[in-house]
């Protein structure tokens, strides 16, 4: 008897998938997960160094060489992101290359630090680019395409280490700014891609990669444990959109920035009234408790 397909392993057949940051650490286990499952994928790496510098396309042809890919399944690219004819140019090429295009992941990122007093405008610049320059441009051009689909899916990238303070380290300005900057940007791209049916959610991802300095596979914190929470943003099954899905070491967890529901924004936050410093003063330990709403 022939068994029948789990219904979850067709999920992503005929899907077509652009992944950025795609050669290594955790594009590259999202790419080979998508793959698994049977989508077309484009993959792009430009190929820079752990500081966000440089270019080396062969970073991410070499990449594609270890990958289960059918004929025809995967494309390569190594182009910059950081202007905006760069990004049409990679979403130019899934549609000549597999005519459609269902689903962006913008993974793409680094790691520097750099103080606040040694903060340079070309670090700060480097960080935006890819933050918040690229996924902006990435959206612009691939929105008509994801408008044509029948289930468009957009996954940013954040970080803990910009959400939570308990969890911010010095010398991450540029970093976290950039990091939160795309949550703004889910926010905000969630409620216009509702009338058309896209899903725009984000993972806040933590994993052992060359960031951490890794080279060699990690005993814990794997970049394939975080895959899964990837594919579920990406995938039909995923019927929310602004929602921030933390993963790792296998778990998951999703948040997002909560309202008090007796909220008339923007007359009324159904809170503390204050009329002078003073008030505020007096009230304070009741205006910043966070968990009696």
């Amino acid at each position: 008897m022939t068994q029948k397909p789990h219904p979850t392993n067709t999920l992503f057949q005929g899907k077509v998938a652009i992944v950025t940051g795609a050669a290594q650490g955790l594009g590259l286990a999202y790419v080979h997960a998508l793959l698994a499952r049977g989508a077309q994928v484009v993959a792009s790496d430009l190929g820079t160094d752990r500081a966000g510098a440089g270019a080396d396309q062969n970073l991410i042809t070499e990449a594609a060489s270890t990958l289960p890919a059918d004929d025809g399944q995967l494309v390569t690219h190594s182009g910059r992101l950081d202007q905006e004819a760069g990004c049409k140019q990679l979403i130019a090429l899934a549609i000549a290359q597999f005519g459609k295009l269902d689903i962006l992941i913008h993974n793409a990122g680094w790691v520097g630090y750099q103080s606040i007093e040694e903060q340079e405008d070309a670090f700060l610049e480097r960080a935006l680019d890819i933050n918040l320059r690229a996924p902006i441009w990435l959206s612009k051009h691939a929105w008509p395409h994801l408008k044509q689909s029948a289930s468009p899916r957009i996954v940013l990238n954040t970080s803990d280490r910009a959400m939570y303070q308990q969890y911010a380290q010095p010398g991450l300005t540029a970093y976290a700014a950039g990091k939160m900057a795309q949550l703004g940007l889910m926010n905000a791209l969630s409620m216009e891609g509702q009338p058309h049916g896209i899903l725009v959610n984000a993972i806040s991802p933590v994993a052992k990669t060359r960031m951490w300095g890794v080279t060699h596979p990690p005993e814990d914190l794997k970049p394939e444990w975080v895959a899964p929470g990837v594919l579920y943003l990406a995938s039909p099954l995923c019927q929310d959109t602004g929602l921030i899905l933390r993963a790792s070491n296998g778990q998951f967890t999703a948040t997002r920035f909560c309202e008090n529901p007796a909220v008339v924004y923007p007359t009324n936050l159904a809170r503390v009234a204050c009329r002078s410093l003073e008030d505020i003063a007096q009230h304070w330990q009741h205006i910043k408790e966070f968990d009696d709403i």
